[in-house]
């Protein structure tokens, strides 16, 4: 039997504060907590068996069954949960990318390591409980009745929405309407707020010395303060890049213990109401953010970036973001980053850019790519993970640990990934090809970030679902799931290297001066052979027996079918832009 109970708001609503007593507020914004987002952007499966009707039982068993094993390998995993090892080794891949502390043995195995390091059975069972999280609708137009004609039904039975391309769906809901960090952030908190007191049952043991027959409750559990350091994978106190606040150093039941003795185990219930009123406190800080933007000016820092089509005020730093970068409404231009232009930030977003060029040239830990079409977008070193998701006729090059794919089309992905690619989702016709390009800081990116250069899983990609149990708007309710379109390789004779101007010149200061990654043998043959035949050509025309006037026709020729394909494939805003740089 769970320990919900139904005051508590629904996180499948716009959450609004609980009404019961809050605690003193809290004037200091950084001392606020927040949700981690990392787990719920990138950390959700959209594999069935994961998805429990009622995770708290379950999960409870499962604990029981593997409370013997302090960690748990994929081949003990796929046991316990009826699954496909393939699919076990995706959750503990899964969990690494989203886990909370760099120092687990989890983050830091290789990849050949992963087994025997295994995941924490306590990270394992928080990762299993919030795989029920169901993303965010978007939000209610304040005049519902003016866009009610335009505004795309989810009724399961006209199936609309899943027969709108991956574009056409993030266009029929217009940015404006779509959630807003905040809105996000306070719909993980709702969340949270009420699966609390079943994650802490998960947590917590029973008091030393008591039974543990029928009748004993909430009230006869106890958190550890190693086991409440776990809650960490859900929650942090304060903004990123400010100093770091473990949650046991400011909760108040362990911040006297003596460093040299054990930490005296606190009661559930009072975590429970400690971490209750802290998200109170919270949404209402959230709620009045909201609710100041809408009924006030616009404002350029708010947490919803605004669209422009201007390259030097395209990127914005939210504050509520903490520590990403948006990337937004970049048009028919060419765009470039370095580390120094992201201001420390440790993750992107692009969002809704057409017909443009990205370079974002910087080591990071996450990488998001939303609503993007007719594109080139160059991702440097991603050190944890990258997700693309509903783009139409976009190239994207990046050397990542991991990548997913979700609802894509006609797009072609050129990877350095040394896990798996996962696509899932409603794609169609995409295509992945090896690693092709490089700068001069990309070795010292990779290295930055944990990226082995020795291993490319390119075009081992696995391919899930296409019904997503965590978006009922994408796939609505009703709508019967079979297994997403996978992705084709890249012809060998149409793959080509893409390069990436050095406005470093002579004065870079890497020293990559060629792909990191091995090329695959077909594909190297393929490069040989065109190096050949454009040797071949050109000792062909330097030797062709023309005169001067000839020559000059010949040469004016080739130089007017260059520029036709130019602007037949657009590269030639690539070089305007350049040289306005």
């Amino acid at each position: 039997m769970t320990t919900e109970t139904t005051s508590t708001p629904d996180p499948n609503t716009n959450p609004a504060p609980s009404p019961s007593p809050s605690p003193t507020p809290i004037p200091n914004p950084s001392s606020l907590i927040h949700p981690r987002r990392e787990p719920f952007e990138h950390g959700l499966l959209p594999i069935p068996k994961l998805i429990f009707p009622d995770p708290t039982p379950t999960l409870i068993q499962l604990k029981q069954q593997l409370s013997t094993h302090n960690r748990v390998n994929s081949s003990l995993l796929a046991e316990s949960l009826q699954i496909s090892t393939d699919h076990a080794r995706l959750i503990l891949d899964t969990l690494a990318s989203v886990l909370h502390s760099d120092s687990d043995p989890l983050v830091k195995a290789r990849p050949d390591e992963v087994d025997s390091a295994g995941a924490d059975l306590r990270d394992l069972i928080l990762f299993l409980y919030i795989q029920s999280y169901k993303k965010l609708l978007p939000r209610t137009h304040k005049d519902a009745a003016s866009v009610a004609d335009v505004w795309p039904s989810t009724s399961a039975f006209d199936g609309y929405l899943s027969a709108l391309s991956p574009l056409q769906l993030v266009r029929s809901n217009n940015r404006r309407f779509m959630p807003s960090q905040a809105d996000e952030e306070a719909h993980q908190l709702s969340y949270l707020q009420k699966h609390m007191a079943n994650i802490l049952a998960l947590l917590a043991e029973p008091v030393e010395g008591e039974g543990e027959g029928e009748g004993e409750g909430e009230e006869s559990l106890v958190l550890s303060m190693e086991g409440f350091e776990h809650l960490g994978f859900l929650l942090h106190f304060g903004d990123k890049g400010s100093e770091v606040v473990t949650l046991s150093q400011a909760a108040p039941f362990f911040a006297n213990s003596d460093p040299d003795m054990p930490a005296i185990p606190a009661p559930a219930t009072q975590v429970h109401d400690w971490i209750s009123q802290n998200i109170s406190s919270a949404l209402e800080h959230i709620t009045e953010r909201i609710s100041a933007k809408e009924n006030g000016p616009a404002n350029s820092s708010d947490s919803d970036v605004a669209m422009t089509d201007a390259c030097t005020s395209s990127i914005k730093t939210p504050p509520s973001a903490r520590g990403s970068c948006f990337i937004e409404g970049i048009s028919k231009s060419s765009f470039v980053k370095q580390p120094s232009d992201l201001k420390g930030s440790s993750s992107v977003k692009v969002l809704n850019c057409h017909d443009s060029i990205l370079y974002i040239l910087a080591p990071l830990r996450y990488a998001t790519i939303y609503g993007c079409s007719d594109a080139t977008i160059v991702l440097g070193a991603v050190g944890k993970a990258v997700r693309i998701e509903h783009c139409e006729r976009v190239h994207v090059i990046t050397a990542a640990k991991r990548v997913c794919i979700a609802n894509c089309r006609e797009c072609v992905f050129f990877l350095g990934v040394n896990q798996r690619p996962l696509i899932v989702g409603d794609n169609h016709k995409l295509q992945v090809a090896p690693y092709n390009t490089f700068y001069s800081e990309l070795e010292e990116h990779m290295a930055d970030v944990g990226i082995d250069t020795t291993i490319n899983r390119w075009d081992e990609t696995l391919a899930l679902g296409v019904v997503d149990p965590h978006d009922s708007l994408s796939h609505p309710a009703g709508v019967s799931d079979f297994q997403a379109e996978p992705a084709a390789r890249v012809d060998p004779d149409q793959f080509t290297n893409f390069l990436i101007p050095n406005w470093f010149g002579a004065e870079s200061p890497g020293s990559t001066k060629d792909n990191p990654f091995q090329l695959p043998e077909a594909y190297m043959a393929s490069q040989q052979r065109n190096q050949k035949n454009l040797g071949e050509t050109k000792k062909l025309l330097r030797e062709a027996p023309l005169e001067e006037n000839q020559k000059r026709e010949l040469s004016s020729a080739l130089h007017l079918l260059f520029k036709d394909w130019l602007y037949a494939s657009g590269n030639v805003r690539q070089l305007y832009c350049l040289q306005g740089d």
